[in-house]
């Protein structure tokens, strides 16, 4: 029954796979000849994607912190902590800058040590910069490290 269907509209069939074929050419050509018309700017694109991707690529790459992990052995002592006020002088360290180093020292930001003691971020960003000047040092975890060498935080 299939072969006797087919026979019948062969004719249509046939027609309408040489309609297909010659839409389908005709399409290409005019594909064709709008690359040809339009190269430069289908190149242009293709090179502006091209750079825009690499400079997104390139910028998440650049931007992306670079975190280093140092482990150390810390002795603590089962003593007391006792103040060295000599020492706390002899510094030049005033009792708001070492309250300020003791709040870096339990790992507080800056913006958490500005809310406890109820001063503005720019105000701890001073101090702590002091910090860092009179320890002679230019990070936290060093100003820490020297302050807990010197007796000044526990």
């Amino acid at each position: 029954m299939a072969t006797t269907h087919l026979a019948k509209y062969r004719s249509v069939i046939l027609y309408s796979m040489s309609l297909a074929v010659l839409l389908l050419l005709l399409k290409w050509l005019e594909w064709r000849f709008i690359i040809v018309d339009y190269a430069f700017e289908i190149y242009a694109g293709f090179v502006a994607v091209i750079f825009t991707g690499l400079g997104v690529w390139l910028a998440l790459k650049l931007s992306r912190p670079k975190t280093i992990t140092i482990e150390k052995e810390v002795l603590v002592n089962s003593n007391e902590f006792v103040l060295d006020e000599g020492r706390l002088t002899k510094l030049g360290l005033s009792r708001r800058e070492l309250e300020v180093l003791q709040l870096m020292a339990r790992g507080l930001s800056n913006q958490q040590i500005a809310e406890e003691l109820f001063v503005s971020l720019n105000t701890i960003k001073t101090h702590s910069s002091k910090v860092f000047e009179k320890l002679e040092v230019q990070r936290r975890t060093q100003a820490i490290e020297k302050a807990k060498r010197l007796s000044l935080i526990p």
